[in-house]
Formats: C-alpha cells, sequence, structure tokens
C-alpha cells in the first residue's frame, strides 16, 4: 500500500492577496514620505466628512474677465507654491548643517524690497517699470544669494550654530528691506508684473504653481544628474569622512545657503507680484516657521544627514492644506501657530530616538504574535 504524502494545503486566493496588500502597506509605512501621505489623508478625510463642498472647483471669471479656475484646492496648489520653493532650501541647508535658517522671511522681505526699488527707481509711484523683469529678478537672486552667502560664511568657516549664525538676519533682514527702499511703501501698477503672482490672461491656473513646478523639476534634476544630494548628505551624516574622500564639506554647506537664498528670492519675487507693493513687518511673517515644519513633516532629521526632497515638498502642500483646513472652519489666524505648534510637537516625539526604539520593540512584538495567529 502506497504511503500518503502530506500535502500541504494551497493558499485561499483572498489569503494571499491579504498577504501581498500587508507586504505592500509594510513597506509603504516604513518609507519616509509615507508621513506626510498620512497626515494629507487624514486632512483628506476629515474634510470629506465635514464638508464635501471642500473639494468643489470651479471655472470662473477673474477680475479681468479672463476664465480662471477656483476653489480650495487651486487655492492651496496657489498659496503653497511660495513654502514649496523654500521648503526645497530649507531641506538642502538642514541635511548638510545639521540646523536650519529662521531667516528665510527677512530674506524674502529684501528679495521683495530690491524686486521693488529696480522696478520703481527713484520714483516710488512710478506707473511704468524702470527695467526689465528679467532684470529685476536676477538683480533680486544676486542680493539674495549675497545675503545667505553671510549666513554660510558663519555656518561653514566660522562654526556658529546655524539658528545662532541666521539670528543676525531674522533680526535685521526686514529693517534692511525697508532701508533699500527709504521705508517707503513703492507700487507696481503696471498690470503685466502682477502676472507672476496672479494670472497669466487666457491660463486658468494661477502661474506660481508653474513657476513652483518648474523649479521641482530643476532641483529634481540637480539631484539626479549631480552629486548635490550625495555630497549634502554626506556631509550631514560624516563630514570628516567627505573630508577623506577629497571634498570640501565646508564648501558644500556653504552652497546649500547660497541654494536656499536663491530660494527666497523666487519666493519674495512672487509674493510681491502678488501684492505689487511691500509691507515690510508682515511680508511673509512666520514663513521660516512653515518652512521647517515641511521639512519634518517630510520625515527628514532636523539633525541633519539623509533627505527625502519629494517628502519636505509634500509636507509643504500638508501645511497648506492644514492652514486652508482651519480658515475654512473659521479658526482666527493669529491662532494657527498654536495647531501648527502642536504638529510640532507630534513630531518631534516620533522621531525623538527613544520613542522610536519603543516603537520598534512593540512592532517587533506584535509581529509574530500576528503571524502565529494567521498559522494557525
Amino acid at each position: 500500500m502506497a504511503a500518503t504524502k502530506n500535502k500541504t494545503p494551497a493558499k485561499a486566493p483572498s489569503e494571499s492577496l491579504a498577504r501581498r496588500t500587508g507586504s505592500m502597506l509594510s513597506r509603504l509605512v516604513h518609507r519616509q514620505i509615507f508621513i506626510p501621505i498620512a497626515a494629507l489623508l487624514v486632512l483628506v478625510v476629515f474634510n470629506l466628512i465635514a464638508d464635501p463642498s471642500f473639494f468643489a472647483i470651479k471655472l470662473e471669471q477673474s477680475s479681468a474677465g479672463y476664465p480662471v479656475l477656483s476653489g480650495n484646492l487651486i487655492t492651496i496648489l496657489d498659496n503653497a507654491s511660495e513654502l514649496a520653493i523654500l521648503a526645497i532650501g530649507m531641506t538642502l541647508v538642514t541635511a548638510a548643517s545639521g540646523g536650519q535658517d529662521i531667516s528665510v522671511g527677512a530674506m524674502i522681505a529684501i528679495a521683495g524690497s530690491v524686486v521693488l526699488r529696480v522696478l520703481c527707481g527713484t520714483d516710488s509711484q512710478s506707473a511704468a517699470l524702470q527695467a526689465p523683469i528679467i532684470v529685476v529678478f536676477l538683480a533680486c537672486c544676486a542680493v539674495s544669494m549675497l545675503f545667505d552667502a553671510f549666513n554660510g560664511t558663519l555656518v561653514a568657516y566660522f562654526k556658529i550654530q546655524p539658528m545662532v549664525a541666521t539670528l543676525i538676519l531674522f533680526t535685521a533682514g526686514r529693517s534692511i528691506a525697508a532701508w533699500i527702499n527709504n521705508n517707503e511703501l513703492p507700487n507696481v501698477s503696471d498690470p503685466t508684473f502682477g502676472y507672476f503672482g496672479n494670472f497669466i490672461p487666457g491660463v486658468a491656473l494661477p502661474t506660481p504653481v508653474f513657476i513652483a513646478a518648474t523649479c521641482m523639476i530643476l532641483i529634481a534634476l540637480a539631484l539626479k544628474f549631480t552629486n548635490l544630494g550625495l555630497y549634502t548628505q554626506a556631509v550631514g551624516i560624516n563630514p570628516n569622512s567627505l573630508r577623506l574622500n577629497g571634498m570640501d564639506p565646508q564648501r558644500i554647506k556653504f552652497l546649500t545657503y547660497v541654494i536656499l537664498g536663491l530660494c527666497a528670492a523666487v519666493a519674495g519675487f512672487i509674493k510681491i507680484s502678488r501684492l505689487s507693493t511691500i509691507n515690510y513687518s508682515v511680508l511673509a511673517k512666520d514663513i521660516e516657521m512653515d518652512a521647517i515644519l515641511a521639512v519634518a513633516l517630510g520625515g527628514n532629521s532636523l539633525s541633519g544627514g539623509k533627505f527625502n526632497m519629494a517628502s519636505s515638498i509634500l509636507g509643504a502642500y500638508v501645511i497648506q492644506f492644514l492652514t486652508m483646513t482651519l480658515f475654512k472652519f473659521n479658526v482666527a489666524s493669529s491662532a494657527l501657530p498654536a495647531y501648527k505648534a502642536v504638529v510640532v510637537i507630534v513630531l518631534v516625539v516620533l522621531s525623538a530616538p527613544v520613542v522610536r526604539e519603543k516603537l520598534s520593540a512593540l512592532w517587533k512584538r506584535l509581529k509574530p504574535a500576528k503571524t502565529a495567529k494567521e498559522a494557525n
């Protein structure tokens, strides 16, 4: 009589699908971009339940009579443009120096003041542009990069802690911006300048959305086809090792601050184009907190090293989504920092090594129990 062979019962298709789904979810949870994606999903679900009309998009006419898209989602994409651009530079600075530049709001004010100074010349209420817009843009970029090069010099070559080094321009930057225009409030009446911060006639999406997308494409190409990302992470992890490999870590740190200065210039150009004037004390107020929060929300370590640029950019849009949600439910603008502070506290606690160790240990204990239960 032939011996009967024990055969392992075939797994049900539903069980196999469940295992694959669980494996995919496990891989996603361990990826850095999971944090901003999860935050975004929470906000989406909350708004779907509270008010589904939050996601409505309409085609309306602008004040100039052109068809434009409007709605909360369009506003989020539009208003987050400057923050997303700043998040690019802040991510590089954080990764390389292990600290943050708290002067970016003042840098935007300086860049915006330069824009108005070059556009208006000596007449603060000039009706005609006194210089080509491309010249204006290059001038504000040069000045902003020069000021952030000052920050980079203090951090990279004088070894000053980043927050202390950038505190100088954080304190004096807005006064410098006012001095550039002799404490006047210039106003640009030429409508063509407003295209960069609002709408181009005949284009339904706001122009800042395209400018932000261009910046994202440029940084993606730079990270892919150059060693910028590799060197930035290396100097943040172990600058001595980078030096032994023939690279100057000080130069890399300095370069990241110059790039952040360029990002601040682009953001300042957009801000001034939106308003056609400037308020030195209010322009881009507290935007440095949002830029740092975008980096943290992207799952990047605020102490430097490895980074994920896509996560930081997505974090910027999540912050604007949160801001728009709070405005939708009539939360006072003065109370917004308190809500953002709660997010910062949660992120800092979750990123603490002791918390990560405890969560990892808990996951390891739960995983064998789950595997044993499925086997039974």
